[in-house]
């Protein structure tokens, strides 16, 4: 099982007008720049609230990091040789919606014959591991379930590490994903797609009935998000003592198709978020969860990662919070001007187009 140091690590973003009592969660971690968020080592946080850091060095360092200009990747080799594990984002990194980048079988093949371990993390909870390495498949890469760490199992492995009692309910806001890695973990359930078509009749002295023995509330990305599951979670959130309010991810946008971008799953957290005043237990991107819960399987160390990612909000904050090497792709929702936007704060330690750069930057040095 996974230790309950693991489980420290995920991330709870404060409201700074509301701070609410969340129950089952010991510890939670500085992750964002932008927000509030407290640390397994240096604070603690439980049903009595929270309290203060213990130390403002470590986040005067981050800030000193992030602040530092990104470079341009020039030396492939060197970057390869300089750590053991590439943790790859997929949306915008692999694949745009169903194509695959240009480049990218090549690319995993050259860091394979190289001996590098690859592991393939998504915020994305609308598939399991196992529909995920379907995926991989039929894009033509041959990647192994043991190698994908999605969010939807990151939110069954989050239940499992906290011990959530096997007598209580998780209620899905969510797609198939969520459910599957539900069901493996042993865990009962209710909701996701097949509420998705059911509807609230408003009529005088109507009273939604909820079920009580629902002890969490797991968002994640909607196709079929409608005001009854809006409805029902809020009650349960609010209504059932201890019931915890799990996200999947915040992210802003994904990608659907490759056309364009599309609302991400945090729109669906922000709906519970005004309607509970409630911040969530984030379990995917850019919280450190999936990061120790990996160094803890592979038995890696942080300093011999790499992350590699297109979005700065997550992905690299994310390797960043977990003390890795930090690689910025532009080829998903980050551009070259947002990077070097003096709004923005989250410098990677390199950038390069798409990952395929690997492979010409590493002729171009020879």
């Amino acid at each position: 099982m996974l230790s309950k140091a693991v489980a420290s690590a995920v991330s709870v973003t404060l409201n700074p007008k509301t701070t609410s009592k969340f129950f089952g969660l010991k510890r939670v971690s500085f992750v964002s720049s932008d927000s509030l968020v407290f640390g397994g080592k240096n604070s603690s946080f439980n049903a009595d609230g929270l309290k203060k850091s213990r130390s403002c060095s470590r986040m005067e360092s981050f800030v000193t990091k992030a602040s530092a200009s990104a470079q341009p990747l020039k030396n492939a080799d060197e970057l390869i040789d300089s750590v053991e594990t590439f943790i790859f984002d997929c949306d915008g990194v692999i694949w745009k919606g169903d194509k695959l980048i240009d480049g990218v079988p090549e690319t995993l093949d050259m860091l394979r014959s190289k001996g590098k371990r690859l592991v393939f993390v998504t915020n994305n909870s609308t598939k399991s591991r196992k529909q995920y390495g379907n995926k991989f498949e039929t894009l033509g890469l041959t990647v192994t379930e043991e190698e994908i760490f999605a969010s939807s199992f990151a939110a069954a492995a989050y239940l499992k590490s906290i011990d959530f009692p096997k007598d209580k309910k998780v209620y899905v806001v969510g797609e198939d994903g969520i459910l599957k890695e539900l069901e493996l973990a042993g865990f009962q359930y209710l909701g996701g797609p097949e509420d998705g078509g059911k509807k609230i009749e408003l009529k005088p002295g109507f009273l939604m009935e909820h079920d009580k023995d629902v002890g969490a509330v797991v968002v994640g990305f909607d196709r079929y998000f409608n005001y009854y599951k809006v409805q029902y979670g809020t009650l349960c959130i609010r209504e059932n003592p201890g019931c915890l309010f799990i996200a999947t991810n915040r992210d802003a946008v994904t990608h659907l198709t490759d056309a364009q971008e599309w609302a991400g799953g945090g729109s669906m957290v922000g709906a519970f978020v005004g309607s509970t005043q409630r911040e969530p237990l984030v379990v995917g991107k850019p919280s450190t969860f999936m990061m120790d819960y990996l160094a803890n399987k592979f038995g890696i160390q942080k300093s011999q990662i790499c992350m590699v990612g297109d979005r700065l909000d997550t992905d690299i904050l994310f390797g960043q919070n977990g003390g890795c090497k930090t690689l910025l792709v532009l080829s998903g929702v980050t551009s070259l001007s947002m990077l070097q936007s003096p709004n923005n704060s989250i410098q990677p330690d390199f950038y390069t187009n798409k990952i395929s750069d690997f492979l010409s930057l590493k002729a171009a040095a020879v």
